[in-house]
């Protein structure tokens, strides 16, 4: 790691380690800890808001100005000269992974100067891992220099999503473009974190990322540690405008083409032409018989969706 990190990200690493001691603790006895449900299979619970809480108290207490953008409070305006700086905050990512003890949740804090992101920390308190970058500088796990993997053809890699989870996801979008990646790779996973998923395509533990349906927090700081490894980011038709447009594809650059080939036809950014042809193989294949009647209806809802 660089012998001098930048004062921003330091209190950023500070902030995310002070999280991660508030859900190691929760997680000795994670059956007490009370969960809320936001939507369906959505949950917060009181160490999400605990954690981001605390994040918050020691970002701003280095940078009161500065402004904030956070999944549980929602955003704060920042004031005066730091109006341009914002803070954006998942104090954990995974939440049903961490209300199940299965161990695979991070904390994920960026910060975005004007409309580009230019730190970045993703902790993982129960592997005790620390993510992160400072644009220009390069990214780091612990103390070792990371780049993305070497691997040039889809065969040979090992690729992470997330599985729709909530009500008006498009699923059978999804199921389909699944349909077209798995055949073509050496293995698919779901781990249930993005922010730990992109980070992993940093380090070169995987090849590649895609999923839809994602929010800002999910993906910022995942972001800047895949571009400064050295992989790209982007949508599925591979344009760089992507935070707010809940669909995110990583990779290295290798990679990354040869993803965008399988994924674009299924972006909301695609052409009439491939979005008809998307309709038109669903139909011969027919959607399940258990599906909900609107099921196809409200997929195309969500694709075609612009909303945040």
């Amino acid at each position: 790691m660089s012998s001098t990190l930048h004062p921003m990200l330091n209190v950023a690493i500070k902030a995310a380690r002070t999280a991660g001691t508030l859900i190691n603790r929760a997680a000795l006895d994670v059956e007490s800890v009370r969960v809320s449900v936001k939507q369906t299979n959505d949950f917060v619970t009181e160490v999400d808001q605990a954690a981001e809480a605390a994040i918050i108290d020691t970002l701003l207490t280095a940078y009161p100005d500065h402004a904030i953008w956070a999944e549980e409070s929602g955003r704060r305006a920042g004031r005066h000269g730091g109006a341009d700086h914002v803070w954006i905050i998942d104090p954990l990512d995974g939440t049903t992974n961490f209300i199940h003890g299965f161990p695979v949740y991070c904390v994920s804090i960026a910060l975005m100067v004007g409309n580009r992101i230019e730190q970045a920390v993703v902790y993982d308190p129960s592997r005790n891992d620390l993510f992160c970058a400072t644009r220009g500088r390069g990214a780091y796990l612990n103390d070792r220099r990371i780049r993305v993997a070497k691997r040039t053809t889809l065969r040979e890699c090992l690729v992470s999503t997330g599985f729709p989870f909530r009500p008006g996801d498009a699923f059978q979008t999804y199921m389909q473009m699944l349909g077209d990646v798995m055949p073509r790779v050496a293995g698919v996973r779901r781990p249930g974190s993005a922010a730990l998923d992109l980070a992993y395509v940093a380090a070169g533990f995987t090849d590649g990322f895609f999923e839809m349906g994602l929010s800002p927090w999910d993906v910022a700081a995942g972001a800047l540690l895949v571009t400064e490894a050295g992989g790209l980011i982007g949508n599925f038709t591979g344009e760089s405008d992507f935070l707010e447009q809940k669909e995110c594809l990583a990779a290295n650059p290798k990679i990354y083409g040869q993803l965008v080939g399988l994924t674009g036809k299924y972006s909301k950014f695609a052409s009439a032409g491939d979005k008809a042809a998307v309709r038109q193989a669903r139909a011969r294949n027919n959607a399940p018989s258990d599906a909900a009647p609107d099921a196809t209806a409200s997929d195309e809802a969500a694709s075609d969706s612009t909303g945040n």
